[in-house]
Formats: structure tokens, sequence, C-alpha cells
């Protein structure tokens, strides 16, 4: 992009831009003639991603911004007059707007609740911080048309992040994301009005304790054996950080009520968007349970527990035999969720006549093994819980299946119907039961993931990602994943590769035979899946949320004798195999790095 095209879109950003803050920042870099950063704010605009809208908080058309939350509220506000024309004229159409504790985000929430309002969209807007599940329930609570969370999820303090949701509670998919989309991009003028005004009129409702009280008892009703809660809760001590974010009321709440002593890492309890104590405030990555884990191991913990900063995604560590802690990975612990969930349904008589869990094309297959053992359907779908929403969505419409679990890699798990989407609140619930079950049966979660393995098999997980910031870097993404489209992989690991999944051609092939092609049913998403001779399946995949490329590998070693040394040498094996594997990776990334 040229100096004048930068300048162009630059001046007409602040020309458009009513928060001092932001354009400001687009004066200074103007003032300096920093053209490599100004390039990087104007080269493209945001879009909805499979997380909706997320981007560095700044000015510019690239930003998080006061000016991009207004416009695309407008934009999603002009897609449900449209799409809902009968409310709309009868006045009947409804918002819910929460925010997390991210710099910024009380303010884009209230910016979004008052274009609602202007809209003559009614807009319930939570009182203070609340997670990403409550939306979700509230918005199916309340029967509202559509609703907002403002939110980066797991992302580094810099983000922050837009996630539209439509009437069933889940985030929106298609039709409507690209609608949208569409409607942002006509947009000439923002409807607004004061907060006065909005509530004045009616148009804008603060919510708060009365949907808390429900979501906290939705959660407990989700527990299969609350009377065992009861008797052994003492037994248990659970230490949690909801990461500065806003999972400690909840949490606390919730656990608390069923008796389970909880004690929270005092450093991490209060919202801060800045995350002092946290690099990137996920729970997915070691650091970030650092200060759980030395508190967890001071009082002799029997669980480490985490949420993200809108607490939808759970994070879990638990004591080897020598006391110090592991961290579990989001497949293990899908994996024991599912199981408990399935186990639990059919010893208690609880089990519906069609049963089926959901997970994404990255998730492991170790569920698929588990589920085979109770009878469950296992379905496939697209990266980002929305799309487990969708298949959901579709068994509540005609009945076909019956909804008992869906999981992700990413440490999204939901077992309850009332939320479409992931929810780390119900999940820590559940895990605190899960947990005080296998006690009862006189084993460690750790030994019994260790029972299952020699039960269902053995599985390694890794993932490896690597960031490709700027206009630059979105081409070297495109090259890369051109390349192994167009030329593929032969081996991995030196493994032969013997099926490719395209998931954006939606074909699947051997290399061997590529002309014989079978269609797959996926939508199309820019995802690449490598199946080799050991059923070990690489993916590659760029982020739909952040500057990076992620490669998952899902190693398979089937089940042997069960024994103890059987269970060694498949860790030994599946290690080796994944470090192979990674290696070639990394000499991919590195390739198309230089």
């Amino acid at each position: 992009m040229d100096k004048e095209e930068i300048l162009k879109r630059a001046k007409a950003y602040i020309q458009e831009e009513k928060d001092e803050r932001f354009s400001k920042e687009i004066e200074d870099l103007i003032a300096k003639e920093d053209f490599n950063e100004l390039e990087d704010r104007f080269y493209q605009t945001l879009e909805f991603g499979t997380g909706g809208l997320r981007g560095i908080m700044g000015g510019g058309t690239n930003r998080m911004n006061t000016l991009e939350i207004n416009l695309a509220t407008q934009g999603l506000a002009n897609y449900v007059l449209k799409a809902f024309p009968k409310e709309a004229a009868e006045g009947t159409l409804s918002a819910v707007i929460a925010y997390d504790s991210r710099l910024n985000s009380d303010v884009f929430a209230e910016a979004t609740a008052l274009i609602f309002a202007a809209n003559g969209i009614k807009a319930y807007l939570f009182s203070g911080l609340r997670p990403t599940p409550e939306l979700s329930f509230a918005i199916r609570e309340l029967k509202a048309t559509t609703g907002v969370v403002v939110t980066a999820s797991h992302n580094p303090r810099m983000y922050n992040g837009y996630k539209a949701y439509w009437n069933d509670g889940a985030q929106v998919i298609e039709p409507h994301d690209k609608g949208i989309i569409e409607e942002v991009n006509k947009v000439t003028s923002v409807k607004t009005m004061t907060r006065v005004e909005a509530i004045s009129s009616g148009k804008l409702v603060l919510i708060d304790k009365e949907i808390d009280e429900k979501f906290w008892a939705m959660c407990k009703a989700q527990l299969f054996r609350p009377d065992l809660i009861k008797e052994k809760a003492s037994e248990v001590k659970i230490v949690y950080t909801p990461l500065h974010g806003t999972g400690a009321m909840h949490v606390e709440k919730v656990l608390g009520d069923l008796g389970l002593e909880v004690i929270t890492v005092p450093e991490q309890r209060e919202p801060d968007g800045n995350f002092p104590t946290v690099e990137k405030p996920n729970p997915e990555e070691k650091p970030a349970l650092t200060l759980a884990v030395e508190l967890g191991k001071k009082e002799k913990a029997d669980c480490i527990m985490a949420t993200d900063p809108d607490s939808d995604r759970f994070g879990t560590a638990f004591p080897d035999k020598d006391g110090n802690f592991v961290l579990l990975s989001g497949n293990q612990m899908g994996a024991l969720l599912m199981e408990y969930v399935l186990l639990s349904r059919k010893e208690l008589g609880k089990m519906p006549k069609n049963p089926a869990v959901i997970r994404s094309i990255v998730t492991s297959p170790f569920g698929d093994e588990i589920c085979k053992k109770y009878g469950a359907k296992l379905l496939e779908c697209l990266t980002g819980f929305k799309w487990i929403a969708a298949i959901e969505a579709e068994f509540e419409k005609d009945g076909s299946l019956d909804y008992v679990f869906g999981l992700e890699e990413s440490y999204g798990y939901k077992v309850e119907r009332e939320v479409m989407d992931k929810d780390g609140i119900s999940a820590a619930a559940l895990c605190a039961e899960m947990t005080l079950y296998w006690r009862s049966q006189g084993k460690s979660l750790l030994e019994h993931l260790d029972d299952m393995y020699k039960e269902y098999g053995y599985f390694e997980d890794r993932a490896i990602s690597q960031n490709f910031p700027g206009s630059s870097g979105s081409e070297t993404m495109k090259a890369i994943m051109a390349k192994l489209r167009t030329e593929g992989l032969k081996t991995l690991g030196g493994e032969k590769v013997v099926n490719i999944r395209d998931i954006q051609q939606q074909i699947s092939y051997d290399p061997a035979n590529p002309s014989a092609k079978t269609a797959l049913e996926f939508p199309k998403s820019n995802v690449l899946q490598f199946i080799l001779e050991s059923g070990t399946i690489v993916s590659a995949r760029p982020s739909g949320t952040e500057p990076k490329i992620k490669f998952y590998i899902n190693s398979k070693i089937p089940a042997g004798d069960g024994s103890d040394k059987w269970l060694d040498d498949a860790k030994a094996k599946a290690a080796s195999l994944c470090d192979a594997i990674s290696t070639d990776i990394k000499a991919i990334l590195d390739a198309a790095s230089n």
C-alpha cells in the first residue's frame, strides 16, 4: 500500500472516530510519519472470524476501537431489523449485551447498547461484567433476538473483541455472519442516544441478579450426584483462578453452594484488564497457572481450576502421586468429562434414546472410542463452538438426536442445553463432582485417566503455532496453506500420509490416487488434515482470531493388553512420533519465514 492511500484512509478514519483517544493515536502516527505502523492499522478492516470481531485495541480500521464497535453494531442492528420485519414493526426486538474485564469493554458494551436502543431494539445490558456463557443463557431466558458480548476471550491484554449472537443463544454463523458484514459495509451513519434517554424511554434495561440466580441454578442442575457432593464435599480442596476475569463470583458461588471448599488465588481474583500477573490470561498456557500451582502445593489441593477472562474456557491441573501438579490438556479433560457424563447417564438410567456428542475436527478422536462403548453417536464440526451449537440446534428442530455433550480441544466444554456456547462455570461444577466420584471409587483423576488409556488406546496431542503479524504475515499464511494444498505432504514424522481432508475444497482423497475424491459435508473452511498410517491426524489451520497459523497433532496408539508396561511403551512411542512430526512442521514454518 502506497503512502498516499495510507494517509487517505487514516484521515478518513480521524473524521469518523468520535473517541478522541483513538483518533489522537492516528494523528500522532501521521505527525511522526510512521508509515509502517499506519499501514498495519489500515491495510484491512476487521472482519468476523471464528470468534466474531477481534483485534488489538487502538486507532485504525484494523484495530478494535469505538468506531469499529459502532459500525459493527449499526450493521448488526440493520440486519436484525431486516431479518425480523414483523417484530420490528411491533417494536418487540431485543438484544442482550455483556462484557468482560478487559480495558474498554464497559465502554464498548454501553456504546453497543445505546445503538441498539436508538434503532428501536430494546437493550438488556448487564450492570457489571459477566461471563460469556451467561450472555448465551440470558438471550434464551429473555427470548431476545440477538446479543453481543465484548471480550477477546483468552488473548493477551492488548486485544479486545465483539462476539455477535443470534436468537438461539449461539454465535452467528452463515448466512447471518456474511449478511451482517454486508450491512456493516453499507453503514454511512450510526444512530445512538444518551444513556439517560435510553433508560427513560425503556429501551435500555439494566440486568444482573435476576439472571445471575437463574444461571447459577442451571449450572447446579447439570450435576448427576448432588447427594455424593453433599456427603463428600469436605474431602476435596479446590484452588481456583479466574485470571483477573469474570469467573470469581460465579465459580465461588456455584461451588460454594454445593458445599465445596474453593480457595481463590488472591493475586488474580479481582478483575483487571491489564492482567498484571500473566502475559496471556489463557488456562491453556502453563505459565498462566503458576500462581495457582504454587498455592495448590501450599494448600495440598486436590484440584486446580482456571477460567479465562470471559469464563468460557476451563483449565485444570491435578497432583500426581509425588504431589506435582499435572496440567491436563483440553483433549484429556474433554474425554474425562465426556466419559463421566455418558457413564453417569447409563448408571442412573438417564441415557436418552439417541445420545450424541459433538466435537470439532481438530479435537482428539479419544472421545470417539468412548462414544462407541456407550452407544453414543459422534459428530464432527468445524473449529469454533458456534458450529457445535449449530448442530445441536438442528437436533432441537428435528428431534433426530439427543445432545449430551460438546467439546473442543481449546478447553471448551458444554453439558447443558440452556447455554449455546462453551461454559467454564458449569464445567467447573461437573469437574468437581467427577473428581469426588472417582475418589469414591478409590482412584485419583490421573489414575483413572491412565485406566482410560488402557481401555480405549493411548492418545497424545500437540499444538504448534507461529505468529505472522501484519499484511505480509497474512500473505505468508496464505502461501503456506496454498503450498500444502497444491503440493500436499507425502510423509510426516517418518510415516506415510494415507489420506488428505481438504475442508476448503470439501474433499477427501488418498495422495497416492488423488483423482479418486470423496465429498465432505463440512461447510467450507481453510483447514487441511493429513491422516497417517498409524491413524494419527495432523491438521493445519490459520487462526480466525489471531495472526497465527496452527498445527494440531492428534496421535493414536491402539489399545494393547492393558498393562502398565504397554502404557509406558505407548506413551514413549507417541511422544517419539509427535516429536518427529513437530520437527517436520517447524521446518515448514521456518522455510516460510525466511
